[in-house]
């Protein structure tokens, strides 16, 4: 039987990648964005058109997609703001896309028959980051990786990636000293691939032994050692 994976943002970046691998693989895809412009496999997959920050319409949208049998929370922001400059509209922003979305997802693809789920976290997540909100934001979308793991109970097999700064849009948004100050931290010198990333999680969700259940892959080149 053909696997359905549901890729949150899979119309650019990591996502993008990500939806790449999953068609050359064969699966059904659908992502799940707020626009498709440009958007090169279109006509390749099921392109759900919707605001992920409208949680209260998340159980209706879900419900038109069927079976799932794989979830990927890839979709995300960023907005790089001092703790003290940030819009309370940015951070009700940031804590539904990057936290209360992906827990109401997980909830719902349980449901739907999901076997694997990834979350695409952050080493922000691991350590003390300059956009607090969101070092918040992906530092509880690990431990809900963690708690959803033991929840389940191996009948759903839970995990996330947390990768340090992608060749990505969100890369951008990054202030020009962060950049240059990160790139000295690194092994190779260089930041990550969105190839890089995704391949990573497409072993998760295909090849990955079961045994690996509840556990955050660091993608950081020596950034964050443990």
């Amino acid at each position: 039987m053909q696997q359905h994976i549901l890729i949150t943002g899979g119309n650019k970046g990591i996502g993008l990648a990500l939806t790449k691998l999953c068609l050359d693989a064969g699966f059904k895809v659908s992502v799940i964005a707020r626009d498709f412009d440009g958007f090169v496999y279109a006509d390749a997959v099921n392109c759900v058109v919707y605001d992920l920050s409208n949680i209260a319409g998340i159980e209706a949208m879900v419900s038109t997609l069927g079976r799932v049998d794989v979830l990927v929370n890839n979709a995300g922001v960023m907005y790089s703001l001092p703790y003290d400059a940030y819009p309370q509209e940015k951070v009700e922003r940031m804590l539904k896309l990057n936290l209360e979305t992906p827990v109401k997802l997980i909830e719902l693809c349980a449901k739907a028959g999901v076997k694997r789920i990834v979350n695409n976290a952050s080493i922000a997540g691991q350590i003390g980051h300059p956009d607090v909100w969101y070092g918040i934001t992906k530092a509880g979308l690990i431990n809900a990786t963690k708690s959803f793991a033991k929840i389940f109970a191996g009948k759903v097999v839970v995990n996330a990636v947390a990768p340090s700064p992608v060749e990505t849009d969100m890369l951008e948004t990054i202030p020009l000293e962060r950049r240059e100050a990160f790139l000295e931290t690194v092994v190779s010198g260089r930041f990550a691939k969105p190839e890089e990333i995704a391949q990573t999680i497409f072993w998760l969700v295909t090849e990955a032994p079961e045994y690996i259940n509840g556990t955050t892959i660091d993608i950081n080149s020596g950034a964050y050692m443990r």
